[in-house]
């Protein structure tokens, strides 16, 4: 497929600014107006959505539902239910009426366990329509609206949602006990729960009581934890049978990728059936055709390799027969939609630095790209197409009509008054040869206004399967750092997606060999090709796999930087190996043994290994609830940087984990991090 971007092309902005303007700040980004993903009637009548607007005295996201007639040209988008202090979220649109969540407890205010209420489409008052106690995941409405199928955590084989009464003992401690992995998880201790699903009867009434269970004897959450969701669950069209992702637990949970998908009647009358079970590796998305006769899925072929492609597979539900339909496309599919007619279906896929809507043949597997620059987050499908939300590095989320290849309607500029004067940065990209003579690709970012050089901001993502796209960030924002003063400058490595999977199998067992190698290379082409850059005041900074690679620079590049900002990065591999969650993620990594098993495999990219060559001033970021790298790395790299007499600071997060999501500690991180970077890099530092 021709690509549709070329290099040196530059990002267009979504949205324009105003003559008189000024350079975006994190004080702006943190009270934006966020919206979810869409949905819409099955008419194409209403598109509805949850809207995060900030309160930042609560230091929280507070939502309401919001609507846009998609009849009306021109029309704008008006609240559908939002009542002060009170969250709701999460809309379903199932005939004329919208499903959603809502914490309101009793008369007065949000802090409930939460409740699932409706409202018409057409506005009115809202009507709670669930009673149980103990709180809930998710939900989704059967689509004849007779049966309500809920996600809540309860202990393994519970038979309601109904809490269960334990009764401690008089002389119990607080003190928990283990006997098998996860101990815990993303952020959260294991409690015991697990994620299953319960239908409950929706009738006039609501959907009263406790409901029952459907997952059978299966131990494992469904949806999967820490991020599955709604997607991982799907309804068939006549109401009868729900279709879910799960992974088995027991023994080996910490160390597998193996998810599979499930079929089981909606009124709990047989077990649940492994439609996937041939395949070891995951499976995810369950996504049912219009005539319920074909079921769409992603499938990955290795086990244990979490970034392994996600190739689009149709099952037929009759035969039992699968077709992998892109395997001849070297894109990993991450969302699925079937088209009305059941003929075509719509995904997405990170393309070259951006992530386009794609239109797949279910016959043919043809693909055909819908969407030019920038990143589609969400898909609602409309009978004339798709509306999107679509964001890029210097506009947030807004919602398009896609109705042909690059043609997009705009439909919303729901930050459009927030935004007004603001000057964004020009967004440029570049290509150069790296690690292997393959091509690799980056951008850079120009602050507005620019007239002489600039400091810059070497930014490097994490995942490490993952890429420094056109897309817009609530955390690593590059216009943020544009609007300080700094030229950014990214580059997606070896190991980076949308490159094709070879590209991104590059980094495994390879951590620091040629993703550094492309960002030195990558650096020196952009400091060459771009006049404005100062490459003789640069600082890199990066989180996650992004923050291993500042421990790496640390001792393999040591004179190159003023100063550097490491974010929950791995110090030691060792400790790594033995800390960390979800076991298989850094076991493939390293050659797919444990530590014990091939210990050279680790220490070969081991950062704490070369200490002694440490010499660039480093700010060191971590939280207290990051489960994934854990905390005590950062302060272990604290400590060897404070050993060493080499200038540095630690800021540590109490409440967040491997992100930082808070309003204030958003801001609190920005002003440390500029404020950091200030200081190596600003004349006279």
């Amino acid at each position: 497929m021709k690509h549709l971007l070329l290099a040196g092309l530059a990002f267009a902005p979504v949205i324009a600014a105003p003559a008189a303007a000024r350079p975006l700040t994190i004080q702006d980004v943190t009270m934006l107006s966020r919206v979810g993903a869409p949905v819409a009637s099955k008419d194409g009548h209403w598109l509805v959505w949850a809207q995060r607007e900030t309160d930042l005295d609560a230091d929280r996201g507070r939502y309401d539902l919001w609507r846009l007639d998609l009849t009306r040209r021109g029309a704008r988008p008006e609240k559908l239910v939002a009542e002060p202090d009170v969250n709701e979220n999460d809309p379903q649109v199932v005939g004329d009426t919208v499903y959603f969540t809502s914490d309101k407890n009793g008369e007065g205010g949000g802090g409930g366990d939460g409740a699932v209420w409706s409202v018409p489409l057409t506005g009115g008052t809202p009507r709670k329509l669930t009673g149980f106690q103990g709180g809930f995941g998710g939900f989704k409405v059967s689509p004849d609206a007779t049966k309500l199928l809920v996600w809540a955590d309860r202990k393994p084989g519970a038979p309601s949602l109904a809490p269960a009464m334990e009764k401690k003992a008089a002389d119990a401690g607080s003190g928990h006990t283990y006997d098998q992995l996860f101990v815990r998880h993303w952020d959260t201790w294991a409690d015991g729960t697990r994620s299953q699903l319960f239908v409950l009867p929706l009738t006039a009434a609501g959907a009263p009581g406790d409901g029952m269970r459907i997952t059978g004897a299966l131990v494992g959450d469904t949806p999967s934890k820490p991020f599955g969701g709604g997607e991982e669950v799907a309804w068939s069209p006549d109401s009868r049978t729900v279709y879910f992702a799960l992974r088995e637990a027991g023994r080996i949970e910490a160390t597998s990728t193996n998810l599979d998908i499930f079929s089981v009647p909606a009124d709990g009358s047989a077990a649940p059936t492994n439609l996937t079970a041939a395949n070891q590796a995951t499976d995810n998305l369950p996504t049912v055709s219009p005539d319920g006769r074909s079921l769409a899925y992603f499938a990955m072929k290795r086990p244990g390799f979490e970034a392994d492609r996600q190739v689009l597979t149709i099952r037929d539900l009759a035969s039992g027969q699968t077709r992998a339909v892109t395997e001849a496309w070297d894109r990993s599919v991450a969302s699925i939609a079937w088209a009305p007619d059941g003929k075509s279906l719509y995904v997405t896929a990170d393309d070259t630095q951006e992530t386009p809507l794609f239109r797949v043949d279910a016959a043919t597997g043809k693909v055909q790209r819908l969407t030019g620059e920038g990143h589609v987050a969400s898909v609602a499908v409309v009978p004339k197409g798709a509306v999107v939300a679509l964001d890029s590095l210097t506009a947030p989320d807004d919602y398009y009509l896609v109705t042909k290849p690059n043609r997009a309607q705009r439909l919303t500029s729901v930050n459009a008054e927030r935004l007004a004067g603001i000057d964004m940065p020009a967004v440029t990209r570049f290509s150069f040869k790296g690690a292997n003579d393959d091509t690799v690709w980056g951008y850079a970012v120009r602050p507005a206004g620019t007239s002489g050089k600039v400091p810059v901001a070497f930014m490097v993502h994490g995942g490490p399967q993952g890429s420094s796209n056109n897309s817009w960030s609530y955390r690593w924002n590059p216009a943020v750092f544009a609007g300080a003063g700094y030229g950014l400058v990214a580059v997606d490595f070896h190991g980076s997606t949308g490159y094709g999977q070879g590209f991104t199998d590059s980094i495994s067992n390879n951590w620091g060999g040629w993703p550094l190698e492309d960002l030195q290379k990558g650096l020196a082409a952009a400091t060459a090709k771009f006049g404005w850059l100062d490459g003789d005041r640069a600082c890199a900074l990066g989180a996650s796999y992004g923050g291993y690679m500042m421990n790496w620079i640390e001792g393999q590049w040591p004179d190159r930087f003023k100063c550097i900002v490491q974010h929950d990065g791995v110090f030691d591999a060792r400790a790594m190996a033995y800390e960390t969650e979800e076991l298989w993620f850094d076991e493939w990594e390293h050659g797919g043994k444990t530590y014990y098993e091939d210990p050279q495999a680790f220490e070969k990219w081991n950062p704490v290994n070369f200490v002694d060559r440490w010499k660039t001033p480093m700010l060191v970021i971590t939280g207290e609830k990051d489960f994934r790298i854990p905390y005590t790395q950062g302060l272990a790299a604290f400590t060897a940087l404070q050993r060493r007499g080499i200038p540095s600071r630690l800021l540590v997060f109490p409440n967040e984990n491997h992100w930082v999501l808070k309003p204030k500690n958003s801001r609190q991180w920005y002003g440390e991090v500029l404020g950091w970077m200030n200081r190596w890099t600003k004349p006279g530092s």
